[in-house]
């Protein structure tokens, strides 16, 4: 592995700022209560409920983490994780989502940031073939819970369907 661009050029090192602890709060052993739509995009009202757990852990010297889920689905338990990575020169987060049931398909990353505490992140992505926006919200963080939200837009932000939730609180 060099550390040259494709240009030949060393990529400038840049400093990261205090974003990049913005998910410090994560780090451990969480239980988490799930609540999905059983249907998506579908006008549908009716959520699945079910439990797991989420443990997540630093990387890149803090620059990052990743987290490993269990997700005790009613048809079934599975793993999946997220993945997060900073981005000094942007203050930017990325995270990308790996459904442990189809390994060989990371989905497009969400981008963002915190602000007044509250974490919004957003990609392009598809849906059954349909353009969407996808939009994951963290909020009410304390020391020892927080929450997370994926949402899905089909008119470019204008209106969000939430489609998954999770309260997690921390074990141990």
């Amino acid at each position: 592995m060099g550390t040259s661009t494709a240009s030949g050029v060393a990529p400038k090192t840049v400093e990261p700022g205090p974003a990049v602890h913005d998910f410090d709060f994560y780090m451990g052993k969480w239980q988490v209560h799930h609540r999905r739509l059983k249907e998506r995009l579908a006008g549908s009202d009716e959520w699945q409920e079910f439990e797991g757990t989420s443990e997540a852990w630093p990387i890149l010297d803090g620059a990052g983490n990743i987290d490993d889920n269990v997700l005790e689905l009613p048809a079934g338990t599975y793993r999946a994780i997220s993945l997060r990575s900073f981005d000094p020169v942007s203050e930017k987060w990325s995270i990308w989502w790996l459904d442990g049931r189809d390994p060989s398909r990371l989905d497009p990353p969400v981008v963002g940031g915190f602000v007044d505490g509250i974490g919004t992140f957003i990609a392009e992505d598809t849906f059954n073939g349909r353009p969407i926006l996808v939009r994951f919200l963290w909020s009410d963080i304390t020391a020892t819970t927080c929450r997370w939200e994926q949402a899905f837009s089909t008119d470019g932000g204008k209106t969000w369907e939430v489609n998954w939730v999770m309260e997690s609180t921390r074990i141990g």
